[in-house]
């Protein structure tokens, strides 16, 4: 591949793809002056990234279906396959895309929200997301078949074989797809550059979250605006440097390892049960529905609660131990069979983030005074458990 220039193992890095460090570093440019001055900026500059790509799904759909075989592709997206749901990866790959479309466990919205007034309905935002997100997801996938019913009607072949999951999705598959269709360079150009605004919007979105999170956890009264300033600075150069690892022959074995570990659905769910037993079980759910009543000026539905002290860690926990006894070793577009030091470079990449939450638990019981068992019947009370007041972190 021209713009790859694949090596033929993750041991072969190969050579540094010049034209691809400029992009990575143009990339990263944008994303900090994207975020620098706060969420006042980043605010007015997601009113662009995230209705632009609305209207180019729209314009491709309404192309889309007047092609001939998007019938048929359509009637692929909607007709269930019900033995998949035997397969530990298909529940995998629906926890994965449930957690990153919603950015559950990211620590982007928490972060976002934290800028609210007091009094934001943050109940009622979260239903909206929910409807809006889902229901972004469920267009999409027509404007991906109809046009992957195309390409299989022009190929001769079964639809299945053209429908690819992943990277080679975005990347091989839709556009070869649209290289068939008439005016093919101005739907691909709309089609990349709605994935450049989507990247950005995904990427400065997350930065932000993380940013936020050094601020409010390292608190300077005073410190200005700089402070903020260097800190994105500093965030942005580790990322960009740690990216050019992703930039190389064999950058794309890496860029897995990424992807299928320390970016996975599985970490994320890992994550989210954590949050759910420290919120329901340690904090109280009683309690954190008090909190949001106070907020909001009424109390959630009660299942919400039954949610998240039970629903949601049970499936989490379900999801991740059907995965763990159904794992297999990482591959690459079906092909190459990653070495068993890669795999386990990826179950570093993957521990480095999933041990946090348990390792800082284990770290705030052990220097609360008293034995374990008193600070479990005191817990109500105990300052390790109990969020700090807004003063302390302003």
């Amino acid at each position: 591949n021209k713009v790859l220039r694949l090596s033929g193992d993750l041991s072969e890095p190969g050579e540094m793809n010049w034209q691809m460090i400029l992009c990575l570093v143009t990339t990263w440019v944008v994303v900090y002056f994207c975020i620098w001055k706060g969420v006042k900026s980043t605010g007015k500059i997601v009113y662009f990234t995230a209705l632009f790509p609305y209207v180019v799904l729209i314009l491709l759909l309404v192309h889309g279906v007047t092609l001939p075989g998007a019938l048929g592709g359509i009637v692929y997206y909607l007709k269930p396959d019900w033995s998949k749901l035997a397969e530990a990866q298909v529940w995998i790959d629906a926890g994965t895309q449930i957690f990153f479309s919603y950015a559950i466990g990211l620590g982007a919205l928490t972060a976002l929200g934290s800028y609210n007034r007091f009094h934001n309905n943050c109940y009622r935002d979260a239903y909206i997301l929910a409807v809006i997100n889902s229901s972004t997801s469920f267009f999409a996938g027509f404007v991906v078949f109809s046009v992957l019913g195309f390409m299989a009607s022009e190929q001769g072949v079964d639809i299945s074989k053209v429908a690819e999951s992943g990277p080679g999705l975005a990347f091989i598959a839709y556009p070869k797809a649209v290289t068939l269709m008439p005016l093919s360079p101005l739907w691909a150009t709309l089609f990349f550059f709605m994935l450049l605004v989507l990247g950005l919007d995904s990427q400065f979105v997350g930065v932000e979250g993380f940013i936020t999170g050094i601020l409010d956890l390292f608190p300077q009264p005073g410190a200005g605006s700089l402070r903020r300033e260097l800190t994105a600075a500093i965030c942005c150069v580790v990322c960009c440097l740690i990216d050019l690892s992703m930039v190389t022959q064999g950058g794309m074995y890496v860029f897995q390892l990424f992807d299928n570990y320390s970016a996975s659905g599985i970490t994320l769910l890992w994550q989210a049960f954590w949050e759910c037993v420290v919120i329901a079980w340690v904090y109280g759910a009683d309690r954190f529905m008090d909190d949001v009543a106070r907020m909001i000026g009424y109390r959630p539905l009660p299942f919400m609660k039954w949610c998240w002290a039970v629903v949601t860690p049970l499936v989490c926990v379900g999801i991740f131990v059907f995965h763990v006894v159904n794992y297999k070793p990482l591959t690459y577009n079906k092909t190459y069979v990653y070495p068993w030091w890669g795999d386990a470079i990826g179950w570093v990449l993957a521990l480095s983030s999933m041990l946090c939450i348990p390792c800082t638990v284990i770290y705030k019981l052990l220097r609360c005074k008293g034995s374990l068992r008193e600070v479990r019947v005191a817990q109500r009370r105990a300052a390790c458990l109990r969020p700090q007041p807004v003063s302390a972190v302003i």
